[in-house]
């Protein structure tokens, strides 16, 4: 562990103070300014445009599954000067399917566009040659979500690609400043994963048409008329863990989720009123022995682990989200006992030595890898945000323990805004190669983690 990282870690634990930069909302959103009609007339004033971001791909670069995507790890890519539209997604993903033998598999609920989202399976190398069936996977990643935070399938796909390239040529990977050992390529094999390169596949292909920082998906159901900014719920908000905010959270302690469709943060009708989040949710309930769960997103150069809705505890069993004594008093940082919000979450301390060592890990990783500035950080420390998909995982063992096994969620904020574009999570072509090299050394760090903290 770096000393800086290790600092920056233990003033966290101690202290739980919150972060400056916010994940995934922009300074002007977490103000307040959530309407993207206002978000857009703030920026208009500032002569901002979207010129000089990173274009969107045409065509089908991977030719219908039949050419490989080459990461930047592994060998010298192709090309990296476009982002993959979302028929090169599927198109790369079942070309890796097709190189390496790997499953392909669809999820069963349709979004509002009727789009199917797909995912794969990666056996460990030690079983890889039995059935699917048989396999453990106990890693699940996933990439875009939130429709605006560009290259995030990219990245993930092109580390695949990566991974098992060089698995297959008995030879290490480097990422910028970080290189790792052909054996620890096998240790990072000897875990298998399961991917979701395109959680929200509608709010994608929406974005890259219109250039217009889209961030939920396309379900028209709570829109109103005439205001196409009502359009869509926040996925990152449409999970269980604390979803009826109202009631769990304590008042005026969270402007990161809404039940205004209007709003960027807006909830949805229903925790998991959503195919994507329920075709997530779905990947999950498929994979009994899941153990580490990452969700990939941008642009705050930070990994966030859980819980996201209060300071974490490690003492007091009972004072946990499914515990309904405690509704109206979470979210508090620092807790505020004259109003009687004193409340943190609880975190089996084994687990929570495991998901700090390996988000530090990570944070480290990447700071070695492009040398911009990481950290490792708890996600209640950016701002209490309830019904997201990093909780879910360990909600469900705190819900249903007989069924579900404790499994960590990270966020993964890759990247800096983008300060000279009108949309701050587009690119230039410059950061998305350097995002892709420290998103890299970050996969790995995870794999590594989950091999030896499992």
């Amino acid at each position: 562990m770096k000393a800086t990282a290790a600092i920056s870690l233990l003033w966290q634990l101690l202290a739980f103070e919150p972060a400056a930069v916010s994940a995934c909302l922009t300074a002007a959103e977490m103000r307040g300014e959530n309407h993207i009609s206002v978000l857009h007339r703030r920026q208009r004033m500032h002569n901002l445009t979207n010129e000089g971001t990173i274009p969107i791909g045409v065509g089908d670069r991977f030719q219908q599954g039949t050419v490989l995507p080459v990461g930047i790890g592994s060998q010298a890519p192709a090309n990296l000067t476009t982002v993959y539209n979302v028929v090169e997604i599927e198109s790369a993903t079942r070309s890796l399917v097709r190189e390496y033998n790997l499953q392909y598999f669809e999820t069963p609920f349709k979004t509002y566009e009727n789009a199917t989202m797909f995912g794969i399976k990666i056996p460990c190398a030690a079983t890889a040659s039995k059935a699917a069936s048989n396999a453990s996977y106990t890693v699940l990643l996933e990439a875009g979500i939130h429709a605006r935070e560009r290259g995030g399938p990219d990245h993930l796909l092109n580390f695949i690609s990566d991974l098992l390239w060089a698995e297959g040529h008995g030879t290490g990977l480097i990422y910028g400043g970080v290189e790792y050992t052909a054996a620890e390529v096998q240790k990072a094999r000897s875990v298998g994963v399961v991917v979701l390169p395109l959680v929200n596949p509608d709010g994608v292909a929406y974005d890259h048409a219109t250039n217009s920082c889209w961030r939920k998906n396309r379900n028209r159901a709570s829109a109103s008329p005439n205001d196409t900014f009502s359009i869509g719920v926040d996925l990152n908000r449409n999970f269980p863990p604390a979803w009826d905010y109202r009631k769990t959270m304590a008042p005026g302690t969270t402007d990161a989720i809404s039940d205004k469709p209007s709003e960027i943060v807006y909830r949805g009708t229903a925790p998991l009123s959503e195919p994507e989040t329920q075709n997530v949710a779905w990947t999950m309930d498929q994979m009994p022995d899941l153990k580490w769960f990452l969700d990939l997103h941008s642009m705050a150069g930070m990994m966030l682990y859980g819980w996201g809705i209060d300071t974490n505890q490690g003492k007091d069993k009972s004072m946990n989200l499914v515990n309904q004594a405690y509704d109206g008093k979470r979210g508090a940082i620092p807790d505020n006992r004259g109003r009687g919000f004193v409340y943190g979450e609880y975190y089996d301390p084994e687990e929570y030595v495991a998901a700090t060592l390996a988000a530090t890990n990570v944070a480290d990783a990447m700071l070695a890898a492009g040398g911009r500035n990481y950290f490792a950080q708890q996600s209640a420390g950016l701002y209490p945000a309830p019904g997201g998909s990093s909780d879910h995982p360990m909600f469900r063992a705190l819900s249903d323990p007989a069924k579900h096994k404790w499994a960590n969620g990270f966020t993964l904020e890759f990247g800096q805004p983008n300060e000279k574009a009108e949309c701050q999570f587009y690119p230039t072509v410059e950061m998305h190669q350097l995002n892709m090299m420290e998103t890299g050394a970050a996969f790995m760090e995870i794999l590594l983690s989950a091999a030896k903290l499992s």
